[in-house]
């Protein structure tokens, strides 16, 4: 279960490389523009959350502090929700990625703030959403569905 904890990590870390150390490569614009790129991470997901997916559901649709206590005992469980969380985080990076690109924000002042979002994505999120504020949207494209 180790390696499958692990496979999670590495099936999402080449994309926030690119989007941290290359942001203005084309390959990475084309590559972060397809949201299919949370996939590696969702397939490790399926697999843990297979042998796993009865409580899961339960666990989800009648939450209670018990249940996950005792559900996250279960390795599997762990590297479910790990991956889940990982999968999530690239989602989330990667549309700070676009839009902070579509806005001319500074990859230098992206950087943090993007590793900020990989580690602790509920501190990244709000610090973008700030700093965008200072970045008006420059096309159309960003202003749908964006607040822009």
């Amino acid at each position: 279960m180790s390696t499958l904890f692990d496979l999670a990590f590495y099936a999402v870390a080449p994309f926030w490389a690119l989007m941290i150390i290359v942001p203005t490569w084309s390959w990475t614009r084309r590559i972060a523009g397809s949201p299919w790129i949370v996939l590696p991470g969702l397939v490790v997901w399926a697999v843990a959350a297979v042998p796993v997916f009865g409580d899961l559901v339960t666990g989800v649709t009648q939450p209670t502090l018990a249940f996950w206590l005792d559900f996250l005992r279960d390795d599997n469980a762990v590297v479910a929700v790990w991956a889940q969380v990982l999968a999530w985080d690239l989602f989330l990076g990667r549309w700070i990625y676009l839009d902070s690109r579509a806005r001319g924000i500074n990859p230098l002042l992206m950087a943090p703030i993007m590793v900020l979002t990989i580690l602790l994505s509920p501190i990244g999120l709000p610090l973008y959403l700030l700093v965008r504020l200072g970045f008006p949207a420059r096309d159309e494209q960003v202003r749908v569905g964006s607040g822009g």
